[in-house]
Protein backbone atom coordinates (compact mmCIF):
# COMPACT_ATOMS: atom_id res chain seq x y z
CA UNK A 1 0.00 0.00 0.00
CA UNK A 2 1.33 3.58 -0.68
CA UNK A 3 2.05 5.70 1.95
CA UNK A 4 0.45 8.41 0.08
CA UNK A 5 -3.35 8.80 -0.72
CA UNK A 6 -4.35 10.53 -4.19
CA UNK A 7 -7.00 13.24 -3.35
CA UNK A 8 -7.84 15.73 -6.01
CA UNK A 9 -6.39 17.86 -8.26
CA UNK A 10 -5.68 21.61 -6.26
CA UNK A 11 -8.00 23.30 -8.61
CA UNK A 12 -10.60 20.80 -7.57
CA UNK A 13 -10.34 22.88 -4.23
CA UNK A 14 -11.57 26.62 -4.38
CA UNK A 15 -9.26 29.17 -3.95
CA UNK A 16 -9.75 30.56 -0.58
CA UNK A 17 -12.03 27.43 0.18
CA UNK A 18 -12.25 23.57 1.23
CA UNK A 19 -13.19 20.39 0.59
CA UNK A 20 -14.28 17.65 2.77
CA UNK A 21 -12.64 13.83 2.77
CA UNK A 22 -14.68 11.10 3.78
CA UNK A 23 -12.46 8.34 6.31
CA UNK A 24 -13.44 5.08 6.98
CA UNK A 25 -12.90 5.67 10.67
CA UNK A 26 -13.51 9.19 12.35
CA UNK A 27 -14.57 12.57 11.33
CA UNK A 28 -13.69 13.94 8.55
CA UNK A 29 -10.64 15.83 7.15
CA UNK A 30 -10.92 19.40 5.26
CA UNK A 31 -8.64 20.44 2.95
CA UNK A 32 -8.02 23.80 2.29
CA UNK A 33 -6.35 26.36 -0.50
CA UNK A 34 -5.11 29.69 0.06
CA UNK A 35 -4.57 32.05 -2.53
CA UNK A 36 -1.16 31.18 -3.42
CA UNK A 37 -2.32 27.60 -3.94
CA UNK A 38 -1.14 26.65 -0.68
CA UNK A 39 -2.68 23.32 0.25
CA UNK A 40 -3.09 22.53 4.06
CA UNK A 41 -5.25 19.79 5.42
CA UNK A 42 -7.01 19.74 9.44
CA UNK A 43 -9.82 17.75 11.10
CA UNK A 44 -13.13 19.10 10.32
CA UNK A 45 -12.98 20.07 13.85
CA UNK A 46 -12.79 23.42 15.91
CA UNK A 47 -11.05 23.08 18.99
CA UNK A 48 -13.42 25.22 20.38
CA UNK A 49 -16.91 24.20 20.59
CA UNK A 50 -16.51 21.23 17.14
CA UNK A 51 -17.27 23.98 14.80
CA UNK A 52 -16.83 22.48 10.88
CA UNK A 53 -13.83 24.48 9.48
CA UNK A 54 -14.49 23.10 6.08
CA UNK A 55 -17.41 25.70 6.02
CA UNK A 56 -15.12 29.17 7.49
CA UNK A 57 -13.60 31.64 5.66
CA UNK A 58 -9.68 31.08 4.44
CA UNK A 59 -7.27 33.87 5.22
CA UNK A 60 -3.36 33.78 4.06
CA UNK A 61 -2.56 30.37 6.20
CA UNK A 62 -6.05 30.34 8.69
CA UNK A 63 -9.28 29.83 8.44
CA UNK A 64 -12.13 31.83 10.59
CA UNK A 65 -14.29 29.20 12.65
CA UNK A 66 -18.05 29.41 11.34
CA UNK A 67 -19.26 29.19 14.79
CA UNK A 68 -17.37 31.53 17.15
CA UNK A 69 -14.32 33.26 14.55
CA UNK A 70 -11.89 31.41 16.18
CA UNK A 71 -8.35 31.63 14.12
CA UNK A 72 -6.88 28.50 13.33
CA UNK A 73 -3.78 27.86 11.72
CA UNK A 74 -3.81 25.72 8.86
CA UNK A 75 -0.34 24.86 8.95
CA UNK A 76 -0.37 23.14 12.68
CA UNK A 77 -4.32 23.29 13.38
CA UNK A 78 -3.81 25.52 16.32
CA UNK A 79 -5.54 28.72 17.26
CA UNK A 80 -4.46 32.28 17.51
CA UNK A 81 -3.85 34.23 20.95
CA UNK A 82 -5.84 35.04 23.00
CA UNK A 83 -7.75 31.78 21.84
CA UNK A 84 -6.48 28.19 22.74
CA UNK A 85 -6.63 24.69 21.62
CA UNK A 86 -5.53 22.43 18.54
CA UNK A 87 -7.15 20.50 16.28
CA UNK A 88 -4.92 17.47 14.32
CA UNK A 89 -3.01 18.60 11.42
CA UNK A 90 -2.38 16.15 8.43
CA UNK A 91 0.57 16.12 6.32
CA UNK A 92 -0.30 17.33 2.71
CA UNK A 93 1.75 16.55 -0.75
CA UNK A 94 1.70 18.59 -3.76
CA UNK A 95 2.80 16.48 -6.94
CA UNK A 96 2.38 17.98 -10.51
CA UNK A 97 -0.99 19.85 -8.81
CA UNK A 98 -2.00 16.30 -7.26
CA UNK A 99 -3.06 16.53 -3.83
CA UNK A 100 -2.21 13.47 -1.60
CA UNK A 101 -2.55 12.85 2.17
CA UNK A 102 -0.35 10.43 4.07
CA UNK A 103 -2.63 7.24 4.08
CA UNK A 104 -1.34 6.28 7.63
CA UNK A 105 -2.20 9.82 9.17
CA UNK A 106 -5.50 9.26 8.05
CA UNK A 107 -5.99 6.04 9.09
CA UNK A 108 -4.85 6.46 12.87
CA UNK A 109 -5.29 10.24 13.26
CA UNK A 110 -8.00 11.50 15.85
CA UNK A 111 -10.16 8.93 15.49
CA UNK A 112 -11.57 9.46 18.75
CA UNK A 113 -13.00 12.86 18.03
CA UNK A 114 -16.95 13.45 17.33
CA UNK A 115 -19.20 15.87 15.52
CA UNK A 116 -20.94 17.88 17.84
CA UNK A 117 -24.79 17.40 17.79
CA UNK A 118 -26.37 20.27 17.07
CA UNK A 119 -29.77 21.67 18.58
CA UNK A 120 -30.94 21.06 22.57
CA UNK A 121 -29.97 17.28 23.64
CA UNK A 122 -32.94 15.90 25.05
CA UNK A 123 -33.39 13.32 27.67
CA UNK A 124 -35.65 10.00 26.83
CA UNK A 125 -38.43 9.70 28.91
CA UNK A 126 -37.98 7.21 31.69
CA UNK A 127 -41.36 4.80 31.97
Amino acid sequence: MSEWKKICLVQDIPVLGSRRVQRAKGMDVAVFRNDQDQVFALLDRCPHKGGPLSQGIVFGTSVACPLHNWTIGLATGCAKEPDEGCTQAFRVQVTDGVVHLNQPELDTLALDQTAPIAGPAKKAATV
